[in-house]
């Protein structure tokens, strides 16, 4: 062995793509720069120059186009589209994800009987067991110079916060440090490797250079802890937070690669031979690769064609007819002056739920609202995630805690104008943690100090009784208390809707053909 003096691998990550295999977004059907067909390329351009690759998918690969979605509900006697692009890539291991979750397990657990690579999390435990849930928490991978490198998967143990209940009966989640302190001894005593890789489907959650907080610290995110307190990690491949990341904290060295495959997270290893004929680490290179420039692959392009010829002929069918104007024009006015569009979201979940109350948000500034003639298209490119509706009962002191909570999303500028609180924009967009809400009447004044804003909240003409209980509507995930709504945390169930919102709203079309945009201008936003 002592005639190779050194050696190199290369760790490719992919993490959040979220479905995105053709460069197209779906919403308005035009080429858009991302996705695994291009991210193909690039692999199989490093494989022809790097003999030692290492591919790894951090998560959020299953759930989140029209495609993935389709897939789910139609074509779902097929392989998983993603898997098949993912074995077709010859990855070596993918990581569970949160949204992995979001189809609910025997989606889950089709797509890994599918894959030809190990998928890792060993804080996912089976609540009986106690065993890893899906089997794996680590993967050796030996290269012909003789490197043996580990690689521990760990998830955001956030993941009870946001999925419904029967999605993850049995599972447990534990906390990721408290795992990875458990486990990486083990694995460096049992196998000896020579490199130690741990690839969290988390971020940060705290300013890398300062360690100030950039978020209430809940346990979702926890990657800078992982870098501080847990010894023995060379690379921590990080996901979950949609960042452009590729630095070193603490001697390890991490990289996240953003979301929908528009960059590749890249780390250049080189190994040296010490004098005990022992392979050593000597140098990380962490850095981005933007996929932009690479052709897609055609073989990718034509094994996954099926699933999207299928996918586009379903969001071209017509399935209504707006009267008047639901069209975006500028999304951050949408959520300070009523918007027909996010009126007609409330209004179909109060109808589909019975009950007189709701509350919605405009999930991206991507969202378009809804042109004369409406496709399922349309309704997919506005409404992106797979929620279904879950019915509260909650106390008029509950609704006004989330109305506070929801005018946090404001702050005053230098200008002395009404802005977007960067704490919604950085380091992740939150747009969707901003909630509108129907069957009240309430003003929000940003010129007030937080916990103060909900200057007038009345129902039915009739100032909101704090202490009666209402009914109220909302998606799945705010109902469990996502984007720290605590206040909705463990409030009584009344109903829920097992039914996805983009079927809802399409069914809705079918019952009424032509669909009135209008306001009631129940809600305000000023500055005093």
């Amino acid at each position: 062995m002592d005639q190779h003096k050194h050696a190199k691998l290369t760790i490719l990550e992919t993490s959040d793509t979220h479905g995105h295999i053709f460069p197209i977004l779906y919403g308005t059907n035009k080429y858009e720069p991302i996705g695994l067909a291009k991210i193909a390329t690039y692999i199989q351009h490093l494989r022809q120059t790097e003999p030692n690759l290492l591919l790894i998918d951090n998560g959020d690969s299953i759930q989140g186009t029209p495609l993935t979605y389709h897939y789910v509900k139609n074509q779902s006697d097929l392989p998983n589209p993603v898997i098949l692009t993912f074995n077709q890539l010859k990855y070596d291991a993918a990581i569970i994800g949160n949204h992995e979750f979001n189809y609910g397990l025997p989606t889950l657990r089709k797509g890994i009987s599918e894959a030809q690579f190990p998928f890792l999390s060993a804080n996912i435990i089976n609540k009986q067991t106690k065993e890893p849930y899906f089997g794996l928490p680590y993967t050796i991978k030996l290269f012909p110079e003789g490197m043996k490198v580990a690689i521990l998967g760990l998830t955001t143990p956030y993941i009870p916060n946001w999925e419904k209940a029967e999605h993850i009966e049995g599972v447990e989640f534990e906390d990721a440090v408290e795992t990875a302190k458990k486990w990486i001894p083990f694995i460096k005593e049992k196998e000896q490797p020579d490199l130690f890789i741990v690839s969290y489907h988390g971020g940060f959650e705290r300013n890398l250079k300062t360690g100030e907080p950039t978020e209430a610290i809940t346990g979702e995110n926890q990657a800078y802890q992982l870098c501080q307190e847990v010894k023995g990690i060379d690379v921590l491949l990080t996901g979950h937070q949609h960042r452009l990341l590729a630095d070193e904290l603490n001697g390890v060295t991490i990289v996240q690669p953003g979301n929908s495959g528009a960059y590749m997270g890249q780390v250049d290893i080189e190994f040296a031979m010490d004098s005990r004929n022992k392979w050593k680490c000597v140098s990380k290179n962490p850095s981005l690769v933007p996929i932009t420039e690479w052709k897609e692959d055609e073989e990718i392009l034509q094994l996954i064609l099926p699933y999207e010829e299928g996918t586009q002929k379903w969001l071209d069918q017509p399935i209504g007819r707006i009267q008047g104007d639901m069209i975006i024009k500028d999304p951050f006015l949408a959520r300070i002056h009523e918007h027909p569009f996010v009126e007609f979201i409330n209004r179909v979940q109060m109808e589909a739920s019975n009950v007189d109350i709701a509350n919605t948000a405009l999930f991206s500034n991507q969202a378009i609202g809804l042109p004369i003639n409406v496709t399922m298209r349309d309704i997919v490119s506005n409404y992106i995630y797979p929620n279904t509706l879950t019915v509260l009962e909650l106390t008029g002191q509950d609704i006004l805690d989330g109305l506070e909570k929801s005018a946090t999303y404001f702050v005053v500028n230098e200008h002395g104008e009404i802005a977007v609180n960067p704490q919604f924009i950085d380091p992740k967009p939150q747009h969707y943690n901003y909630d509108m809400w129907e069957g009240i009447q309430y003003t929000i004044d940003v010129g007030k100090p937080v916990g103060e804003r909900i200057v007038s909240l009345m129902k039915d003409g009739e100032p909101l009784d704090k202490k009666k209980t209402y009914h109220v509507v909302m998606n799945n995930y705010r109902a469990t208390g996502g984007g720290n709504y605590s206040m909705y945390k463990g409030k009584k169930v009344v109903k829920e809707i097992q039914m996805d919102m983009t079927e809802i709203l399409a069914n809705y079309f079918t019952k009424y053909g032509t669909v009135v945009a209008n306001v009631n201008n129940n809600w305000q936003v000023i500055r005093t």
